[in-house]
């Protein structure tokens, strides 16, 4: 069956441990030039054609540059994707939500415009979230209040509330990091998960004896958390189910059951 939003060749586990097939060019969006957040980075395919857009928000007082590897890692693999700066570095969840979804609205615009870069690159039908701590809180919230987002990876998600993603049905891939201190994975990540429906298809990954950085630019565990989120992102945002085995089967499953990871939950198959 074709499928119009299959990017590059058959995934194989080394290569999804790795910068994708995809040459990427990367430019400063300022603060100034938009409007709803507050600027940040934008990494992107230099090769024709349309991708799926993702937004990335840093973490309290984290700026775009702690989320660099994940601009890089997904952009490579074939989305273009927008790490944002907050409007301040101290902004809540909620309005991290917000700025998400103003980051998305941003690159629709820009899509359209001849001077751009990212000038009819974007698939402004397939977006996606993701962020870290209080960023990983937002873009749940994100995810929740528009249920067309394709897909969403909170990274050790802080929110003051569980019980605000009930009603999130757009399918999420949790990180955590089993010695969090700022955001412990059982009063935050756990009970995230927990809160999603179990109609709504939810994956909960937690790396071993590191704390709440474990997920940023060089925590160490780049191999396995973007093969993670990239498998995710593929297999929801570009509907490639090529990708399955790596969220949802034998590759997830050897990848859960090694040592670097503490715990896992998921709502298999999908």
């Amino acid at each position: 069956e074709f499928n119009p939003y299959q990017k590059g060749p058959d995934p194989t586990a080394s290569a999804l441990e790795r910068n994708g097939p995809f040459a990427i060019r990367s430019t400063s969006v300022s603060r100034t030039s938009v409007s709803g957040f507050g600027g940040g980075r934008l990494y992107y395919p230099t090769a024709s054609g349309t991708y799926g857009a993702i937004a990335v928000s840093p973490g309290f007082t984290g700026t775009s540059s702690t989320m660099t590897f994940w601009g890089e890692r997904l952009a490579s693999h074939g989305f273009v994707v927008l790490v944002i700066d907050t409007i301040t570095l101290y902004d809540q969840p909620d309005s991290r939500a917000r700025q998400l979804k103003a980051a998305l609205d941003y690159l629709a615009t820009q899509n359209g415009r001849s001077s751009s870069p990212i000038y009819r690159k974007v698939d402004t039908s397939r977006r996606a979230v993701a962020g870290h701590a209080m960023g990983g809180g937002g873009s749940l919230l994100a995810a929740r209040d528009n249920p067309s987002y394709k897909a969403a990876i909170p990274m050790a998600p802080w929110n003051t509330s569980s019980t605000a993603f009930r009603t999130v049905s757009v399918p999420t891939m949790i990180f955590g990091c089993q010695d969090d201190s700022i955001a412990p994975v059982f009063s935050s990540a756990i009970p995230i998960y927990n809160a999603i429906p179990n109609s709504t298809r939810k994956n909960y990954v937690e790396i071993r004896n590191d704390d709440h950085f474990c997920v940023m630019n060089g925590g160490g565990h780049d191999a396995t958390l973007g093969k993670l989120g990239i498998s995710w992102m593929k297999r929801f945002v570009d509907n490639d189910t090529r990708y399955s085995p790596f969220v949802c089967g034998a590759e997830y499953n050897r990848v859960v059951s090694s040592y670097e990871v503490s715990r896992s939950y998921n709502n298999c198959p999908y």
